[in-house]
């Protein structure tokens, strides 16, 4: 597992301060774009990344209503993987990974991105025939797993507990070596500064207030700090607010919002080299290279907009993560946090043209949404460059949900919802 130094943490944290600083400043906008993306988390900032590399649209702006990276961005726990099961979602995240394994060369930024392995427990009969299902899936499209058995988990996982007299004895799992976990902050800014330097405006403290569309047809964005501005195409990469976003344009969208769970320790010594996961009683944790456990939960069953901890909701995940690792139980917590998740009825994103010409979106992913940051910057870029959708984006387009072909992934890729 690759660890990184306390200097070289400390030169991280600094290049950030200097990146905040510089691009804090918003730049005079234009009038008109060719494209706006609204949404300065890392979806939107890797779309524009993208359209500037790879399909030369000059002039782009990136729209935060906060600060770039300070929504969910920033509030995840840092997992990266691809073994989901059905095709269509394996492919797009796989896409994904091995665009995150050349990142940090790609954007000349260090990531941070430590391909540790990722472990989905199985503790049920019916856990494992899963995993065994979703692992031969995975090799059949080339995704890299293998089904480990209880004494497997405990070489990879050594403080794990794996005795039979448990809640949920661990029988096995799966585990995938080029898994691991990024930096998330670093990823925004990454990409954030890499956007810059290709003449992208980044505009924060800015939020958009409705559209200006005419004959069904997207004109432009109204906005709180420049009043309109005009664009060719926009796209709406806000998670979690998607729905509000959709309702200024006239139509719904087949997602709920709700908050999503997290925590981290305080810094210990490194005793955690990967990542594990539990979707029977739900929690996944993590070492970071400060030495803090971070912790991942369930989503809060109420809708909210509301980004903060939830303490019933992290007392059932605490439960759980001490049992998996009771020398744990001596940590203490150090902060607690929600984000937001935009979820579907097939647990799938939503990418692709929307109700109104010229205007597309992005969202609904769920939990997955970091993982496939890169991935979808990318094949959202190439949808917002050609206007048509590109194959691997095909399968999560909106109309799916009126033609019956879901995707399904509810539960089938190691974790609950």
């Amino acid at each position: 597992m690759q660890r990184y130094s306390a200097f070289s943490l400390f030169r991280h944290a600094l290049t950030y301060h200097e990146n905040w600083q510089k691009v804090w400043r918003n730049p005079e906008p234009k009038k008109h774009y060719d494209v706006i993306i609204i949404g300065g988390g890392g979806h939107g900032l890797a779309t524009a990344y993208y359209l500037a590399k790879n399909h030369g649209v000059k002039h782009i702006a990136v729209i935060e209503k906060g600060y770039l990276g300070g929504g969910n961005t920033g509030r995840n726990t840092t997992i990266v993987r691809s073994n989901y099961l059905w095709d269509e979602a394996a492919q797009l995240y796989e896409h994904a990974l091995k665009l995150w394994e050349g990142l940090s060369m790609d954007l000349n930024y260090n990531v941070m991105f430590s391909q540790r392995g990722v472990l989905n427990l199985g503790h049920t009969l019916q856990d494992m025939r899963d995993i065994e299902r979703r692992v031969s899936a995975n090799r059949l499209n080339g995704i890299d797993g293998e089904v480990l058995d209880a004494e497997g988990v405990k070489n990879i996982a050594p403080l794990i507990n794996i005795s039979k007299h448990t809640r949920y004895p661990i029988m096995g799992a799966s585990w995938q070596p080029r898994g691991g976990v990024a930096r998330h902050d670093a990823v925004a800014w990454g990409f954030a500064r890499a956007a810059d330097a290709l003449g992208v405006d980044l505009l924060q403290q800015c939020e958009v207030t409705g559209f200006d569309i005419s004959g069904g047809q997207v004109k432009g964005v109204q906005t709180s700090q420049y009043g309109l501005l005009g664009a060719e195409r926009v796209g709406c990469v806000v998670a979690g607010n998607s729905s509000v976003l959709a309702g200024y344009a006239g139509f719904d969208l087949p997602i709920e919002s709700h908050p999503l769970q997290a925590l981290v320790s305080e810094p210990i010594k490194p005793v955690l080299d990967t990542v594990v996961m539990s979707n029977q009683v739900h929690g996944y944790i993590s070492q970071s290279d400060k030495g803090d456990l971070v912790i991942g939960a369930g989503i809060d069953s109420y809708t909210g907009y509301g980004q903060r901890g939830s303490f019933t909701t992290i007392e059932h995940t605490l439960a759980a993560i001490i049992e998996l690792f009771p020398s744990f139980s001596r940590v203490r917590m150090n902060r607690q946090w929600g984000g937001i998740v935009d979820t579907t009825p097939d647990a799938c994103p939503i990418m692709g043209s929307s109700p109104v010409e010229g205007l597309y979106f992005n969202c609904g992913w769920g939990t997955g949404g970091f993982k496939a940051t890169p991935g979808s910057g990318h094949v959202f870029a190439d949808c917002l460059a050609s206007e048509e959708i590109p194959a691997m984006a095909k399968p999560f387009a909106l109309d799916r949900f009126y033609s019956g072909a879901l995707i399904d992934e509810h539960g089938a890729a190691g974790v609950a919802h």
